[in-house]
């Protein structure tokens, strides 16, 4: 059985360098990559990171400003806590490539880049940034993500 997060990297790069106008031709596409999907497991990875199609122009990753991005994300996450330069994310299983996704395409400045596994995401914060600046992006991107701040 395929890993979540590989799953939701391969459609990531899939979506990202290719025109997809169905899901029978991503699910295509994923098996070219040795990944073996059904229907309702696409559709629910593809919701979760927010992933939509446009007419003509088919699937999309969710771009900031849009109506995607402006309402809550879909991940469940359980704390957050910074250490220096880093933060970690920790979230329920299997949100946690969907928050990276969510974070890695807002127009940060003071994050630099995210890692994720199943349950937990790496936050990197370029040199000089606080993490008060951080913590205002994510606030856009999770409105409720203060609440679950460790200090």
């Amino acid at each position: 059985m395929q890993n979540i997060q590989t799953r939701h990297k391969a459609l990531i790069q899939i979506i990202s360098q290719e025109t997809i106008f169905s899901q029978e031709e991503l699910q295509e596409k994923l098996q070219a990559q040795g990944i073996k999907t059904t229907q309702a497991t696409l559709s629910r990875d593809l919701k979760a990171l927010r992933i939509v199609k446009v007419p003509g122009e088919g699937y999309r990753l969710p771009q900031p400003g849009t109506r995607y991005m402006a309402s809550p994300a879909p991940v469940s996450v359980v704390s957050l806590e910074f250490s220096g330069q880093f933060g970690v994310m920790k979230t329920q299983p299997g949100f946690a490539s969907a928050a990276a996704v969510l974070i890695d395409h807002h127009p940060s400045r003071p994050i630099m880049g995210t890692i994720a596994g199943d349950d937990t995401v790496l936050l990197v914060l370029r040199q000089g940034a606080t993490q008060a600046q951080a913590m205002e992006i994510l606030e856009k991107i999770i409105p409720d993500i203060k609440s679950h701040l460790i200090a």
